[in-house]
């Protein structure tokens, strides 16, 4: 495994890379609280399917400009991504300002930003709709009415797949890797 410094702004953020050499990339984006290593069975998983990984170490203060400006620098022109947590409210944050940018983007445990919630509250109002191929894991922390109607927040194929766990990254890593694997097939 390798690992970068990537310095975005005044901070630096550690990416690790592993994987083969591909041309399919992911980015996995942890929740918050979470290392990278939450995220080591996940990528065993996805490089037996040719998948090269780069996970960054913490999503704490990173922003949607901030992945960008982590894709610039490690000369990825075009990625899948996916997030767990405070890590999918970013992963959704990233492709909705990234046209262009993402394959497909595949999130646990939180719904599209300008979605309410559970409680009601909205994350982040200003976040505009996604135009790629999106998968949206609902566990036991998002009730499926959440999941569905970020569904008008796609612009693109939209799967709801409901896992009966609490944190996807650890409990249910297998079912997010195959979730990241699907996505990445042009088939």
């Amino acid at each position: 495994m390798e690992s970068r410094q990537i310095t975005v702004g005044d901070r630096a953020w550690t990416v690790r890379i592993d994987g083969p050499e591909s041309r399919h990339s992911v980015l996995l984006l942890p929740d918050a609280g979470d290392t990278a290593d939450v995220f080591d069975q996940v990528c065993a998983r996805l490089h037996t399917s040719d998948l090269r990984t780069f996970t960054v170490e913490s999503s704490e203060g990173l922003d949607a400009a901030g992945v960008t400006a982590i894709l610039d620098e490690l000369g990825l022109p075009w990625v899948n991504v996916a997030g767990c947590g405070a890590g999918a409210v970013l992963a959704w944050q990233a492709c909705a300002r990234g046209f262009g940018r993402f394959q497909s983007l595949v999130v646990a445990d939180r719904g599209h930003p300008a979605t309410p919630g559970a409680d009601g509250t909205v994350t982040d109002a200003a976040t505009g709709p996604v135009e790629v191929p999106t998968t949206l894991l609902v566990t036991k922390n998002l009730p499926r009415s959440v999941a569905d109607a970020s569904g008008r927040f796609v612009y693109g194929e939209f799967r709801v797949v409901e896992v009966d766990v609490t944190d996807v990254a650890t409990e249910a890593g297998h079912e997010l890797a195959t979730e990241i694997v699907l996505r990445t097939s042009l088939w």
